[in-house]
Order: structure tokens, then C-alpha cells, then sequence
């Protein structure tokens, strides 16, 4: 049995009581640039690695192929856990027990499945609909036994609260979590009270999806904290920013036909944070 080392460090973290705090990384440069700050744990989002890698809405297009890659690119670079996006699993069971497997030995920490139908739709997004609940069951008992080290932890995410509501999205969860499940999270609630209310009636660990304009309130880490939470992901603050960056530097180069006096901040260290000092190291040692 191989040892996942990342996961047993999220793991540790988690069992000491320390909140996670995960940002939302889509490539290698928002990757490298997160894991240099030192959060806990980083979070490959879905909606962004399928944005940059395709071009393309998070609503099912990206496959196995793609997603597995992308979390094998991200781990290669970085030294922090990632909590990854698995979608639906890619599929019925046999496609669940790949992903987990594909995902685990391409480094990722703690893996996130969904309860939508394929193909999915991005959290938040109108129209998602939710497979009967014990097909998740299922996966999710695919996805624990499915697992090389018991230290990868599972991410269990319903769908539920948007079109069935919320007693549906926690009977789910309660499912969920006696399935083996290592951590619940519970999408789209709609307000503090609902958010309070899944903190009080889940038991296992509980994910809050932070996102920028979506559905949930986005509420201040001591608050999650105090109503139960134990991580919180971020998966749209670093593309949206990003996005809103380019696009003001490029509106100042088309207007003035330079990029002198560009107001957007820059970063200056982009060598160093590339590894270009490696590159220099080799080509030294290394020169004929």
C-alpha cells in the first residue's frame, strides 16, 4: 500500500483542531503563487481548471483525462495538500474507483465527489439535478475502499439544497457520512441560518464553499468555526481577480499603445517563482 503523505498531513492538521483555509488554484502559475503563502491546504476548483485548460463553463466538459492531469500537473509543483475537484466521479462505479486511484497517485490529499447527474453543473448554477441518494452511497463506498492509503480522505458534496432544499441536502449528508465519507459538504445554502443548521446536524468533518457570487453567504472564518465548520474553500477569488487584472492591463495597453504606467500591480519575482534559479543552477553545472 503506498502512503499518501500529503493527506496524512491535512490529516494532522485537521486532528489538532486547526481550521483549513483553501484557496482556489486552477494552474501552475496560481498554484506556485498560492503555495508560497502557507495555507493549510490549496483547492484545485473545477470551474477554474476547466476555464483555463478548455476555455470552456464548468458543466461537464472536462473528462477524467483532464482533471487528472491537471491535479498530477499542480501536485508536481507545490508542497502544500490539495483538495481536488472529482466531479462526479467521471462515471458509475468502476469510473469512481479509477478516479480515486488516478487522483490519489497523482498526489491529492482528500478528493471531492458530487451526488449531480451526469453530466454536471457547476455549483450554484441553475438546473442541477441529483442522482437518488443511495447511488451515492455507493460511490462513495467505492470511493473509501477504492482508496490506496485510508489517510486520502474522501469529500462527499450534495447538490440537493438548491432544487429538494435543505432537509434533503442533511438527510443526504447524514447518508453520506455513514458511508464512510471523511468529509461532508453540503453546496449551495442560501443563508447564516441554513448554514448554522448543517454545522449543528452533521457530525463529521464540514466543508463551506466560499465562493464569490454564488448563492451562500460568504461568512468571516471565526463564524464558521463557531457554527461548526472545518475548512472553507475559495475556488473563484484567484481567477476572478485574475481575470479582472488582465483585462484592466490590457484596456490600458490598447488605449495608450504601452505598458508604461499600468496601474495593476505586477509581479516582480516571476523568475523565482517559475524555478529559473534552478534552470541557471543546472545550466552552471552542467556547461560544456
Amino acid at each position: 500500500m503506498t502512503t499518501n503523505v500529503k493527506a496524512r498531513a491535512l490529516r494532522a492538521q485537521m486532528a489538532k483542531g486547526e481550521f483549513i483555509l483553501a484557496p482556489g488554484i486552477y494552474d501552475g502559475i496560481s498554484a506556485r503563487v498560492a503555495d508560497t503563502m502557507g495555507f493549510p491546504a490549496l483547492y484545485m476548483t473545477g470551474y477554474g481548471a476547466t476555464a483555463s485548460m478548455l476555455g470552456l463553463p464548468d458543466a461537464g466538459l472536462a473528462t477524467y483525462s483532464d482533471m487528472v492531469g491537471r491535479a498530477e500537473m499542480i501536485c508536481s509543483v507545490i508542497q502544500t495538500p490539495l483538495i481536488a475537484d472529482a466531479d462526479t466521479g467521471y462515471g458509475g462505479l468502476l469510473n469512481v474507483q479509477r478516479t480515486v486511484r488516478g487522483y490519489e497517485a497523482a498526489g491529492v490529499a482528500a478528493i471531492q465527489i458530487e451526488d449531480q447527474e451526469t453530466p454536471k453543473k457547476c455549483g450554484h448554477t441553475p438546473g442541477r439535478r441529483v442522482v437518488p441518494a443511495e447511488d451515492m452511497v455507493l460511490k462513495i463506498r467505492v470511493a473509501v475502499e477504492a482508496r490506496r492509503d485510508e489517510a486520502t480522505m474522501i469529500v462527499a458534496r450534495t447538490d440537493a439544497r438548491t432544487a429538494l432544499g435543505l432537509d434533503e441536502a442533511l438527510r443526504r449528508a447524514k447518508l453520506y457520512e455513514e458511508a464512510g465519507a471523511d468529509i461532508i459538504f453540503v453546496e449551495s445554502p442560501e443563508s447564516e441560518a441554513e448554514l448554522e443548521r448543517i454545522g449543528r446536524e452533521v457530525s463529521k468533518p464540514l466543508l463551506a464553499n466560499m465562493v464569490e457570487f454564488g448563492k451562500t453567504p460568504r461568512a468571516e472564518v471565526a463564524k464558521l468555526k463557531k457554527w461548526g465548520f472545518d475548512l472553507a474553500i475559495y475556488p473563484g477569488l484567484g481567477f476572478s481577480v485574475a481575470a479582472e487584472a488582465m483585462r484592466q492591463a490590457w484596456e490600458h495597453l490598447k488605449a495608450n499603445g504601452t505598458s508604461n504606467g499600468v496601474k495593476v500591480p505586477q509581479y516582480r519575482d516571476m523568475h523565482e517563482l517559475m524555478g529559473f534559479s534552478d534552470v541557471w543552477d543546472f545550466e552552471k553545472k552542467w556547461a560544456q
